[in-house]
């Protein structure tokens, strides 16, 4: 069978040259195994370096084919793949809020490939953190840390149990919520963005739900040509992230 995780194992696959560094770079990161083509092996044993770190698995030389049978069908793996543990969680309680650095926070963003890329984003563009909600978000994944090309190992993904608690706790800590929505009467541009900010994003096919729309401090939107009325959620956070840095500039 074809399988991204192990449940018996609460294990998974990461694939692909950026995510796999990074996650043998990661001093939180517990690896189990590691597979490379002859092609991609000297890549790995560099990475890991020469004695390999204490507890780090031995590289096995594999044969395409037979690390596409440990993967999900389709996943580009360049050649690599490392069985690990999930990371640690994350909970707002245990971050230092505060300091300058915006937040990313997805409204039920379903698409690991969007969370992922948002991660990449938010790795590029100075984010703190990613905040999800605890359920209606994707899982840690292999296809998940390589949309997000390495960013995972350095952005803590968030998840919280109850989104719009976690909105009023941000707030009392002196963030200010600004929810991106289409329908906004101003543009993110028009909206101060100064102190600490967190950016507030909804579901691709949904946008923001009610009581988040309504938790968020103001809502903005992306100016857009006429008759385009949305971008893609990673797209969206990119530009809005963007926008943040260039006012602090």
């Amino acid at each position: 069978r074809r399988r991204e995780t192990s449940r018996k194992t609460d294990s998974l696959w990461l694939f692909g040259t950026h995510a796999v560094a990074a996650a043998l770079d990661n001093p939180r990161r517990r690896l189990l195994r590691i597979l490379a083509t002859g092609e991609a092996a000297a890549h790995v044993e560099a990475r890991l370096g020469a004695p390999a770190p204490a507890g780090a698995p031995r590289l096995e030389r594999a044969e395409r084919g037979d690390i596409e049978r440990l993967l999900p069908p389709g996943a580009v793996h360049q050649g690599v793949a490392l069985l690990a543990r999930p990371l640690p969680a994350v909970h707002i309680e245990e971050m230092a809020l505060g300091g300058g650095a915006p937040l990313v926070v997805l409204d039920r963003a379903s698409d690991p490939r969007n969370v992922g890329a948002v991660i990449r984003s938010a790795a590029a563009l100075g984010a703190a953190a990613v905040i999800v909600p605890k359920r209606h978000a994707p899982e840690e994944s292999g296809t998940l840390a390589k949309a997000a090309s390495g960013a995972l190992e350095r952005v803590p993904l968030v998840r919280a149990a109850n989104l719009a608690r976690t909105l009023g706790a941000l707030k009392e800590a002196g963030y200010w919520c600004i929810g991106l929505d289409g329908g906004a009467e101003k543009t993110l541009a028009d909206t101060d963005a100064g102190g600490n900010i967190a950016l507030v994003l909804g579901s691709e096919g949904g946008g923001l739900r009610r009581l988040t729309r309504q938790t968020c401090d103001t809502l903005a939107r992306l100016p857009m040509a006429q008759g385009t009325d949305s971008l893609n959620l990673s797209v969206a956070a990119a530009i809005a992230l963007y926008e943040v840095a260039r006012q602090r500039r």
